[in-house]
């Protein structure tokens, strides 16, 4: 958060700080003009300029989000362009004026006086405005380069809080500030935030379609950088540099750097060697029986001196509603779909392009499946699953230019497709590409494989384990039996094939009458539980043999057992859910202290499961996996931080701090790993 928070403090400070000097001479003049009563002219201005900003910022938020994830990227990417457009030519604003820039502000504030209230208003509405649109802007493409907002909005909040203490203090006449290096320190670190907000935007239109290179990495270490280091997150927060970047994103990047950078520093030095000359301050003189810029001219119309403000406020908000309630789509009046296997689709048209909620309604006599796709690739728009006879359900989709079909699949019986029809316009609807249990029949025969190699390994160490209980040898025991348990969590996605197997050899106590004492608690637990509490090597005897059994048995049922292929998907997910909600709470926990040591192994696992599945996961979701394996890196360092020789950190034993980066990283992994199983689904569209 707070690296994302940096760039955003400096935008608030200097774009405040830029607004706040031409009204802090506003005021300063007006006060010292004897002009007091003419102050709420130049507050109406700044509230104006304020709710504009606002409003703009409402827009910006309300609109992008509506769109589709292609479309959204593509704007961003483009309000990036313009962002970096915004701060280059403030930049090199900055660096032409600083030297006279009391002079030009004072020279403005004069004009103003001189000709009347109206322009008071502007003065103060456009300084405030165009900062605070630039500010908008800059903070709407920094919060989706975090995304996130908090981090961002408390910069820029610090920011302007800052700048309006410098600006009261310099009214005060308190502080003093050389004007001249303070806007070019700001304006050569706004050239770097600037060259990395280029690079995200022409990010953003890759894969928003608009450019090309998208998959073209210039370089890629996410593997061997952890995204969630501070110091990784702090060049991402601050400079957008990722560990994976397109060749498009470095060429933008290093090309605006070195040229932009180049004109700045040359011209601040050309400002260094030419003598300045300071600004005249022009007045224009008052004509002969005009009187006093404060006094009217003659009688005003009376009205209500809240009527302003509130005009100024509101009118801002309204348009910035009308434009939301105009560009936000709403799913179009639905089409009724009849769905049946032999007429599915009937009085299915070309829809609009937008969100559309299509009524589907079974009109056959069996529970269908309905799935909207592109008859070309089948991938899928939208789907629902176990539509029952005349029933009727909304399945809302956005539309974009491209082939849309209706693929209905009743149960057991034969798919039957729709006439195709085609929506006009450019791409940009979001599908996913089907996968049938086909597909998956390569993966599953590498993962079976892995568990077949690791279940005679298994049969081995549960041997050794039983060797040494029965010889007596506790301390070779008690190694012996992480080994073994560790062999065995790093199989997790095969749990849901091992049957009764798993109960007997990873089986807890919870839910049995005597508990750790109960005579079906058997398997690893249970001789955890002796090993741990002092248990004599007699009574371990039969658990560690009847393990050993048990651990052949598996071996020998395992190549004859089902194993379902979207099993593989949807473990890619659990096994670090089943880790975050056991091992690292100290639940299954019999005395050993060694939960991270099998989290470890079960991270172990999942690692061995995305590798079979990578072939399926990289041509659907290309970042997913560069995404994954900067998060397991980054869970395999603090794991690795608690493994010390032949020892582990017990959970209990973890500071506070240590046990929320854990739990941090496992749930952010979890997260980054929650799209697999919709990614990788198993549909009958195929």
């Amino acid at each position: 958060m707070w690296d994302d928070a940096f760039p955003s403090f400096l935008i608030g400070l200097r774009e405040g700080l830029e607004a706040g000097l031409v009204v802090s001479v506003l005021v300063a003049t007006l006060v010292r003009a004897g002009a007091g009563s003419r102050l709420p002219q130049v507050w109406t201005g700044v509230l104006a300029a304020i709710a504009l900003s606002m409003s703009f910022g409402a827009v910006l938020t309300f609109t992008a989000a509506s769109l589709s994830t292609t479309a959204q990227e593509a704007f961003g990417g483009a309000l990036s362009i313009v962002a970096v457009a915004f701060v280059t030519a403030m930049v090199f604003w900055m660096r032409r004026s600083a030297r006279d820039l009391a002079g030009e502000i004072k020279e403005k504030v004069t004009e103003a006086l001189a000709m009347g209230a109206g322009v008071l208003v502007l003065t103060s509405f456009l300084a405030v405005g165009r900062e605070g649109l630039e500010t908008a802007l800059f903070l709407w493409t920094a919060a989706r380069a975090a995304n996130e907002s908090a981090g961002p909005m408390t910069g820029a909040g610090a920011g302007l809080v800052l700048a309006a203490l410098l600006c009261w203090g310099l009214y005060r006449r308190v502080l003093r500030i050389n004007l001249t290096r303070f806007f070019t320190v700001t304006g050569a670190v706004l050239v770097v935030i600037a060259a990395g907000v280029l690079g995200y935007g022409l990010r953003d239109l890759q894969e928003g379609g608009v450019l090309p290179g998208g998959t073209a990495y210039a370089f890629d270490l996410s593997g061997s950088v952890d995204a969630g280091s501070w110091y990784s997150a702090l060049l991402q927060g601050v400079l957008n540099l990722t560990p994976a970047m397109t060749w498009l994103q470095v060429a933008g990047y290093a090309g605006y750097l070195a040229v932009v950078m180049t004109l700045f520093v040359g011209g601040v030095r050309a400002v260094r060697v030419v003598p300045g000359v300071r600004r005249r301050v022009r007045t224009t003189p008052s004509r002969p029986g005009s009187g006093s810029p404060d006094r009217p001219a003659g009688p005003a119309p009376v009205r209500p001196r809240w009527l302003l403000p509130v005009a100024v406020v509101a009118v801002p908000g309204l348009l910035a509603g009308l434009v939301v309630a105009l560009t936000h789509p709403k799913p179009a009046a639905g089409q009724t779909v009849a769905v049946s296997g032999t007429d599915c689709g009937r009085g299915f048209t070309a829809p609009e392009p937008g969100r559309q909620d299509f009524l589907m309604h079974n009109t056959g006599n069996q529970t269908s499946e309905v799935y909207l796709i592109d008859p070309s690739s089948n991938a899928v728009y939208g789907e629902i699953e176990g539509l029952a006879p005349g029933t009727t359900r909304d399945l809302v989709a956005t539309v974009a230019g491209g082939t849309y079909a209706w693929r209905c699949v009743p149960a057991g019986g034969k798919a039957v497709t729709s006439k195709a029809v085609r929506v006009g316009g450019a791409p940009g609807a979001h599908a996913v590409a089907p996968v049938s249990e086909r597909d998956l029949a390569a993966p599953l025969k590498a993962y079976r494989a892995y568990v077949d190699r690791g279940l005679a390994t298994l049969v081995t160490r549960t041997r050794k384990l039983s060797a040494d209980i029965r010889a007596g040898h506790l301390d070779t025991a008690r190694t012996d039996w992480l080994t073994a348990h560790r062999t065995y969590a790093s199989l997790g996605a095969a749990y849901g094939t091992f049957e009764d197997f798993d109960q007997k050899i990873d089986g807890r106590p919870d839910g049995l009458p005597g508990g750790v004492h109960d005579k079906d608690f058997t398997g690893f637990l249970r001789i955890e539980y002796g090993l741990w509490h002092g248990e004599p090597a007699a009574g371990l005897r039969g658990a560690a043999q009847q393990l050993a059994e048990d651990s052949a048995g598996l071996r020998k049922a395992f190549p004859h057992q089902d194993f379902d292929p979207s099993d593989l998907p949807l473990r890619a997910h659990e096994i670090l859910e089943n880790t975050l909600q056991f091992e690292l709470t100290g639940d299954t926990d019999q005395g050993s202290g060694t939960g991270l040591a099998t989290a470890d192994a079960n991270l172990a696992g999942t690692r061995e499961l995305l590798a079979v599945l990578k072939p399926l996961l990289t041509p659907r979701a290309t970042r997913l996996l560069p995404t994954v394996d900067a998060d397991i890196a980054r869970l395999q360092k603090l794991l690795d931080s608690a493994h010390h020789g032949t020892g582990w950190t017990p959970v209990g034993r973890l500071d506070r701090v240590a046990k929320a980066r854990l739990d941090g990283a496992t749930g952010q992994l979890l997260e980054d790993l929650s799209p697999v199983p919709d990614l990788l689904e198993v549909r009958r569209s195929a």
